[in-house]
């Protein structure tokens, strides 16, 4: 009968590696209160009539660095996690005894589910990773991890162009300020409402939250020069 835990193991670790909604909202948030406040910084202190490419190119250049920053910080979340998982289970095999066994997955168990988990409920978990003939003790990344972080450098880069473009499209300075700091509200909005209903919580009230959390972003943008 062939073994196919270590196959199950490898699926789950690349499903994993795939960003899901929350990766995705919270990046185009970060780029969104990046692009945010560098716009109302250099709004601050800029002026003539190249002001809005200036804008632009700041904010582009700001959200390349972050999205380059942050895809890389993917990666290492990733191995370090899967790098985790591989030392609990190397501990699990190597266990003297079922109780031994049981306590190390306990212990990589989040508080709230601790509460909840009997050992007898664990105990599967453990049963089957001893069982295990063999796991690969090499912990890499692979193609669908560098695709992920391929995306969130696109997600964080690409948020800014809403934030910034309306100082390329308006020459009043003021009008593409409000016209900026709109869009970027309702994008606010709008990933508020996909967080919510990812969640469970009530769409329209995490909207409104993330809104507001734009609002005091903005305000204190504002508050500082901006």
């Amino acid at each position: 009968m062939p073994n196919t835990a270590p196959a199950a193991a490898n699926s789950a670790d690349r499903q994993s590696s795939v960003l899901d909604v929350v990766d995705r909202v919270s990046e185009m948030l970060f780029g969104l209160f990046m692009a945010l406040t560098f716009v109302g910084a250099v709004h601050s202190a800029t002026a003539g009539p190249d002001a809005g490419h200036t804008m632009l190119r700041t904010a582009l250049g700001c959200n390349l660095a972050w999205g380059l920053v942050d895809a890389i910080m993917f990666l290492v979340r990733t191995i370090a996690g899967r790098g985790m998982r591989a030392k609990l289970a190397q501990s699990v095999r190597q266990a003297p005894d079922r109780a031994t066994g049981i306590a190390a997955i306990r212990d990589a168990l989040p508080p709230t589910m601790n509460t909840i988990a009997t050992d007898a409920d664990l105990d599967p978990i453990r049963a089957r990773l001893a069982s295990v003939a063999s796991l690969s003790d090499r912990v890499r990344l692979d193609l669908a991890d560098f695709l992920g972080a391929v995306r969130i450098f696109f997600i964080v880069v690409l948020s800014t162009f809403p934030v910034a473009l309306p100082f390329i499209v308006f020459d009043d300075l003021y009008m593409a300020l409000v016209v900026s700091r709109v869009l970027t509200l309702i994008m606010l909005f709008g990933g508020g409402m996909a967080l919510g209903h990812y969640a469970g919580f009530s769409p329209w009230l995490a909207g409104l939250g993330m809104t507001a959390l734009g609002v005091a972003v903005t305000m204190a943008v504002i508050a500082l020069g901006g």
